[in-house]
């Protein structure tokens, strides 16, 4: 039973770390490098927590990075799990639940995505604001456990308005240009094609990824307020004429490391 288990992995962390966190991250592809900023830190390779996935995506390291960043407890995910990797949806969000029931309140989201207005650029880093869910599944399909939430969810903000101003806020401390919009997700693995990006950007998108959504879905079921940054890695297939590669995924991601983290530091610091 998933509580069980939920319980079992939690046990095991907490015996890794007298850290309480208040504040999980979730580090996106090429975005892993910002547990330099953790200090006295506590790994723990995804594969030893008991009933943990791994990730099998490429730039995503699969550790847990537990310690102190500005003066806070975080838990730190350097690496998520995807549904395109043959995953459930359950699979997928299983470390929010653990969040959950390790006492998170607060989870900082991030992902590299492609951008859907011409009027982005790769590189540019964004806050989410709302999303549209195209990955056809939703993590909360099946028997609801009232010990995580409720039967129904309310989505009508799932992305905390007062942490979208402390990430403005923090932006313009660091002089970052922050740009704010709708994340569409997708399931996945292949790119879009052409006529997707057009249609997703005509239903108000302005980026589209492969991640974050179900794992929103689940930290609002489980009380958590949710913050999510994208880094625009590329634009979308059509907008450029030239194919889309993972390389130029990860080239951007690293290119935009320092300011990402530099960003990521400072909303710790705020919140």
């Amino acid at each position: 039973m998933l509580l069980e288990k939920v319980i079992e992995s939690v046990e095991y962390i907490e015996s890794k770390t007298n850290l309480e966190p208040k504040i999980g991250i979730i580090l996106g592809t090429g975005l892993g490098e910002f547990v330099d900023k953790i200090e006295n830190q506590i790994i723990i390779p995804y594969e030893d927590i008991p009933n943990f996935p791994v990730s099998t995506a490429p730039g995503h390291k699969g550790r847990l990075v537990i310690g102190e960043c500005k003066g806070k407890a975080v838990f730190c995910m350097q690496g998520r799990f995807h549904y395109y990797e043959g995953y459930s949806m359950q699979d997928v969000t299983y470390p929010i639940r653990v969040m959950q029931k390790l006492g998170i309140e607060k989870i900082i989201i991030t992902n590299a995505c492609g951008g859907l207005d011409p009027n982005l650029t790769p590189g540019d880093l964004l806050v989410i604001d709302n999303h549209i869910n195209f990955m056809g599944d939703n993590p909360l399909i099946g028997p609801n456990l009232e010990e995580f939430g409720p039967r129904f969810v309310d989505m009508s903000k799932p992305y905390a308005p007062e942490l979208i101003r402390l990430a403005h806020e923090a932006a313009k401390k660091t002089d970052i240009s922050l740009k704010q919009g709708v994340y569409v997700s997708y399931s996945g693995p292949s790119f879009e094609t052409a006529a997707e990006i057009k249609l997703f950007h005509s239903f108000g998108g302005s980026v589209v990824g492969m991640s974050t959504v179900p794992e929103v879905i689940v930290a609002n079921h489980g009380g958590m307020k949710v913050l999510a940054i994208s880094c625009i890695t590329n634009l979308g297939t059509g907008i450029l004429e030239q194919p889309l590669s993972a390389e130029e995924v990860f080239e951007t991601a690293n290119k935009v490391g320092a300011k990402f983290r530099r960003l990521i530091e400072n909303i710790v610091d705020i919140i």
